[in-house]
């Protein structure tokens, strides 16, 4: 039986040992500024709460944030994020949840009774502290933040104790028996993760890159401080440890008494709570019990309480808490009359990017916004989502920019049918389940995910186990944001008359046989009363997604899935659609450089400089063709374009044609005297073609074309007057054009520069790499929408090029086009999303850079390292890669320091990713093994560059 004090009487117990058992730690360096942590333990309720306060050296009071961790880790885990916190002029109070790290308890599931009470307890204390900011006796200002299991806590906080005044939520769920029991059916793999990282409590055991940053093995140390070592935040810590623990009297401690004893395999979890998932477990779907237990200790059960400020950060690669999760969110809060923002970054408990470094600097101007009453803090748009712009040759991973709206459109926003062709359709339930389709992979799927809008990605549907509807390809580009819906009729011949479906939307490519599925989501669904056919809409996941051109959607229903429960009868299912695909595509979603880092503001430009020169030096001229109104949208058109210089044997461009859209950062490549020079100077205007034809925004090029005016070029270097400044250099270039001066934008392209106090120096006391960064902040100048730069990174460091590459990227992302030429061919695979390949003059491939690279039959196969709990995984043994080789349509199977390399002989990716799973192969990603370099050398026959 559970005995309960008087509040004050805990409360005072709560303070007198926050207040007496702490031990003061200095995070020093002189930069960055030191800061403090006491960690201490609360003993209330007989349960112990492992804590730590950081604090900076700023005088006076200040607002407070409560950071929570996630299932599975530990307050260690937001360590640095505290202290970097703490910097900024917060007290951060950091805790163990209950069951975790060295906090003693059980498992509730944020319990209203329990964890969502411990955090009343610890804003009890915050208010008692001298130098926190009181909005009123025993009211801190205080925010709440955290990721999964954390960002629950930060909801309930709000819904059940009004003196929380901000939240910034982070991958994280609304309503957990939604998200374990979606449409009815058992999210099985995830909940079996939870449950074991639950009876491992404190031992770290997190799926995938599970709750954001911090996600490694969570330190268990029983005091809960890092001894020596060196701060997550910076500078050197010392720490000296005075634990002291004191108990609340007069409560029996928790699980004494009479207190039913559990079973060794429920771990630290509740009784209740491992009843349920036993209970689940073993019957394969949900009951009434196990939804009311799980909804009410979901922040939905408080949605209509929660009305703070509050910061939604949701992940698109999550299969556990989906982006509807959010958006349930968004829609409750905003009608609660809350400030509310949304964020979808490119990661999430599946793995990929987490962006942590961007969503915690986010974070901080958030309650700089709310907490600090700071209007002028930056908190960035009221929606933004991450998008994948190519792949990061150095490490594999996926890049990514960002689109923002000024509103957050929901999941449903500017949709469009997209037909489906197809008769009905009968497949088959198996007996027991399998085998199953695979979609998600816990762990897996987000490292892929990540990758699918580059044709990359796992995914496996059996014969004979799903019906298949295909449109037909698309004309031009569309872009999915949202979730799509369609509407079916069912027919089951189950017992019962029920039938559990998964529905997909997959990318098929022109060939009709690669297909990608974006994200790597199914929906799941359960369908009552089908014995005779039932009319059901069914919901997709919400995706953001493009589908090229030539690229057609197709839709797939299974009857099983790797993630979830199926019933073990086997049944017939028949399927039939009855409506188009309907699609959202979110119109009001623009990409815009103001969401963008403060050094994307400018890449440097050069457009009127070229435009300036050639009217004080134009001649005669030919009248242009009329502008053609078809392409006013298109930067670059260019047509059978031909050029054979006065005395020259031979064309230096011959018959040359390709298109550059919006967005894209374009890279020329070919061997020296292939014509890429040519080209551009054709394309500035420069010189003429002997024929063929150049179109800017749907206007032929000719010397001195106003069109001009929108091109920015830094083409063979630039030239400055070696006695005046680099400021003064910009300032005259712009006044030559003759525009006004505040349509320079010269601070923007000052800060791309970063030259500090050299901006203020003679040109002529620069060095190389500093007259390169000048000229390119000068192109930078007027932000015009097409940028055409000549090996912009020669005299650049690695770190200036990684940044000019990340410039280049991210300036594309504002809407506008890149066209750059360069023989680091590295940096050219991952700085652009499409190539034209050029020798002796003529085109020889355009494309993406991923089909170009992608062609080779060489899969690199990476392998884990290490299990979900830590221990170092074995080699991959002989006989089993003997086995991968001797697979249908496999030529061979090598060990490499990489992976695993497996050259294809007929197979395609997809097939071998399933008979990998099937082999029990712990791989963590399929990708092609050619760099830019072999496919260039193999284009061009192996020239130089």
């Amino acid at each position: 039986m559970r005995l309960r004090l008087p509040r004050w009487a805990a409360v005072t117990a709560a303070l007198t040992v926050l207040a007496g058992a702490g031990t003061w730690t200095a995070v020093a360096s002189d930069d960055p500024p030191p800061v403090h942590r006491a960690d201490r333990t609360l003993d209330v309720d007989g349960v112990r709460l492992d804590t730590s306060y950081f604090t900076g050296d700023d005088d006076g009071r200040r607002p407070a944030v409560l950071l929570g961790h996630g299932f599975g880790g530990s307050k260690d885990d937001v360590r640095a994020q505290a202290e970097g916190l703490a910097r900024e002029g917060y007290a951060v109070l950091t805790w163990s949840a209950r069951g975790f790290g060295a906090s003693t308890g059980e498992i509730g599931l944020n319990d209203p009774e329990h964890e969502v009470r411990d955090v009343s307890r610890l804003i009890d204390w915050l208010a008692d502290r001298p130098e926190v900011l009181l909005d009123k006796a025993g009211d801190p200002r205080v925010g709440v933040s955290g990721a999964s299991y954390g960002g629950a806590i930060s909801l309930l906080a709000a819904g059940h104790d009004p003196r929380v005044d901000a939240i910034a939520p982070r991958i994280t769920y609304w309503n957990l028996a939604d998200a374990l029991f979606p449409d009815g059916v058992f999210k099985k793999l995830w909940a079996g993760i939870f449950f074991s990282a639950g009876n491992g409590a404190g031992e770290g055991i997190r799926p995938g890159a599970g709750d954001g940053p911090g996600t490694g093995d969570a330190p268990g140390a029983g005091d809960g401080s890092a001894t020596g070592g060196a701060s997550a935040g910076g500078g050197a810590t010392d720490t000296a440890t005075d634990t002291a623990t004191t108990t609340v009297t007069g409560k029996a401690p928790a699980g004494s008494g009479s207190a039913p004893a559990k079973p060794p395999a429920c771990g630290r979890f509740t009784a209740e709570l491992c009843s349920l998932y036993q209970r689940v477990a073993v019957a394969g779907k949900p009951d009434g019990a196990a939804r009311a237990l799980l909804e009410a200790r979901s922040p939905s059960a408080v949605g209509d309480r929660i009305k703070v400020p509050a910061l939604l950060v949701q992940g698109q690669s999550d299969s556990l808490f989906t982006l509807a999760q959010s958006d349930a969110m968004a829609r409750t809060l905003a009608a609660n009359g809350a400030p509310v923002a949304v964020d979808w970054t490119s990661g999430g408990h599946d793995g990929g990017d987490q962006e942590a470094e961007r969503v915690e600097r986010r974070v901080g101007a958030w309650f700089d916004r709310w907490l600090k009453k700071d209007a002028s803090a930056d908190t960035g748009p009221a929606f933004r989502v991450s998008r994948t712009g190519g792949v990061d040759s150095t490490n594999g991973r996926a890049t990514t920019r960002a689109a923002t709206a000024d509103r957050y459109p929901g999941l449903a926003s500017g949709t469009t049918d997209v037909p489906l062709g197809g008769a009905p359709r009968t497949f088959a339930n198996p007996p027991g389940g399998a085998p199953p389709a695979v979609s998600a992979v816990p762990g897996l799927g987000g490292g892929l995910s990540g990758l699918s809008s580059l044709g990359v990605g796992l995914s496996l549907d059996f014969p004979g186990q799903h019906a298949r509807f295909d449109a037909k390809p698309q004309t031009g580009a569309l872009r999915i944001t949202g979730a799509p819906t369609v509407r079916v009729k069912v027919t089951s011949t189950a017992a019962d008359g029920s039938a559990v479906l998964f529905a997909k939307v997959y990318d098929v490519g022109p060939d009709g046989r690669q297909q990608v599925l974006p994200a790597q989501l199914v929906a799941p669904v359960r369908v009552e009363d089908a014995r005779n056919g039932r009319s059901v809409t069914l919901t997709l996941p919400a995706i953001d997604h493009e589908v090229e051109a030539g690229h057609r959607l197709r839709l797939v229903v299974a009857a099983t899935d790797l993630g979830y429960a199926s019933p073990a009868a086997p049944a017939a299912y028949t399927v039939a659609v009855e409506g188009p695909l309907t699609v959202p595509t979110a119109p009001g979603l623009t990409t815009r450089a103001a969401a963008l880092p403060w050094w994307v503001w400018g890449l440097p430009l050069i457009g009127l400089a070229v435009a300036a020169v050639l009217l004080l030096t134009a001649r005669r001229r030919t009248a242009a063709p009329a502008p053609d109104p078809e392409l006013a949208a298109v930067p670059l058109v260019i047509t059978g374009l031909s050029k054979k210089y006065k005395g020259g044997e031979r064309y230096s461009v011959k018959d040359l044609s390709f298109r550059v859209e919006q967005g894209q950062v374009l890279g020329l490549l070919g061997p020296n005297g292939a014509g890429k020079t040519t080209t551009l100077r054709m394309l500035m205007g420069l010189i003429a073609p002997d024929e063929g034809e150049i179109r800017v925004f749907g206007q032929a090029i000719r010397p001195g074309a106003p069109v001009l005016s929108r091109v920015g070029a830094f083409v063979e270097g630039a030239g400055f007057l070696p006695h005046l400044s680099g400021r003064e250099n910009l300032d005259l270039y712009w006044k030559a054009t003759g525009r006004p001066a505040g349509d320079a934008h010269v601070d923007e392209a000052l800060r791309i520069a970063n030259l500090g106090g050299a901006l203020e120096r003679a040109v002529r006391t620069y060095s190389q790499g500093m007259r390169q960064r000048l000229a390119l902040a000068q192109a930078m100048l007027g932000l015009p929408d097409l940028l055409i730069l000549d090996e912009p990174t020669n005299g650049l460091d690695p770190p200036q090029i990684r940044e000019m590459r990340e410039v280049m990227i991210r300036y594309a992302a504002g809407g506008r086009t890149v066209i750059v030429s360069s023989h680091l061919l590295a940096e050219v695979e991952q700085s652009c999303t499409h190539l034209v390949v050029m020798d002796r003059g003529q085109l020889v491939q355009a494309g993406p850079v991923a089909e170009i690279t992608g062609s080779g039959d060489t899969l690199l196969v990476t392998l884990a390292e290490r299990t979900p709990d830590g221990a170092p995984l074995p080699v991959l043994p002989d006989a089993l890669v003997e086995k991968i080789g001797a697979l249908p349509g496999v030529g061979s199977a090598a060990r490499t320091d990489a992976g695993l390399l497996v050259r294809l002989d007929g197979a395609d990716a997809t097939a071998l990713i399933g008979e990998l799973v099937r082999l029990d192969v712990p791989l963590t990603g399929v990708g092609p093994h050619r760099r830019l370099e072999d496919a260039f050398l193999t284009l061009i026959g192996g020239g130089a560059a």
